[in-house]
């Protein structure tokens, strides 16, 4: 949202009719509007891609990155070695086998905590490799792969880190079982209505290496608490 709200601004105030209503950052340096607005977009755009840079998957040389984005920006084809196409290319190569990399370091402190966790007394391992242990049994209906369900749930990474959670948002969700990530599928099928699972989902059954959006790294498991509230459409109840 603070990428998105640095662009619309930027966008306003070029389109504006005047720019005698933009306040000048620093009366000593900033001699015109335009100085102003440039300062403050590139402070913005600055502090996004700082953001993004911490949660991309691979080392990034800036200095280098500065010329070369200087370069482009300004249209200076002439200290550019390669074409916008053939820097995307080499970028989604990159990108790739950087994720492998990450997702394989990760997959493997991932296959030990399983192996470890499957042995707790009341761990059940499944033959998918997802992971559950029951937290209170309820005496509903079970769910289908087609069924629409409500539930509350609370998600974390192997650090603890919670990177969803409808309660702390306090607002139950709801969602076909059959447009999520595969563990969910699977796990929720085996809870009653009145349910409370805990479930270890592997990379394979979740995001794989490619990770989501920023904060699921490549080849994380996530850890959910789900509470199964009810069966929205019950003709698919099992």
């Amino acid at each position: 949202m603070k990428k998105l709200s640095f662009l619309f601004v930027g966008v306003m105030l070029v389109l504006s009719v005047s720019f005698a209503g933009c306040n000048k950052v620093s009366e000593k340096n900033m001699k015109t509007a335009i100085d102003s607005l440039s300062y403050a977009y590139g402070v913005g755009m600055g502090f996004s891609m700082n953001q993004n840079l911490q949660e991309f998957p691979a080392e990034i040389n800036i200095d280098l990155f500065l010329d070369v984005f200087e370069a482009a920006l300004k249209g200076d084809t002439g200290k550019l070695a390669i074409s916008p196409d053939e820097a995307y290319g080499i970028f989604q190569q990159c990108l790739m086998t950087a994720q492998a990399d990450a997702a394989k370091t990760t997959k493997e402190d991932v296959a030990k905590f399983f192996e470890k966790n499957g042995k707790k007394a009341g761990v059940v391992t499944t033959a998918s490799g997802l992971q559950y242990e029951v937290i209170k049994e309820g005496e509903g209906a079970k769910p289908a792969d087609t069924s629409v369900v409500s539930v509350h749930y609370h998600g974390t990474l192997m650090d603890g880190k919670v990177f969803d959670s409808s309660v702390e948002r306090g607002s139950p969700a709801q969602f076909p079982l059959n447009q999520v990530i595969k563990g969910w599928t699977e796990g929720i099928q085996l809870m009653s209505v009145g349910s409370k699972y805990k479930f270890w989902i592997p990379s394979d059954l979740a995001y794989g290496d490619q990770g989501g959006g920023g904060v699921i790294k490549p080849g994380a498991m996530l850890i959910f608490e789900v509470e199964l509230l009810d069966i929205v459409n019950p003709d698919s109840a099992q």
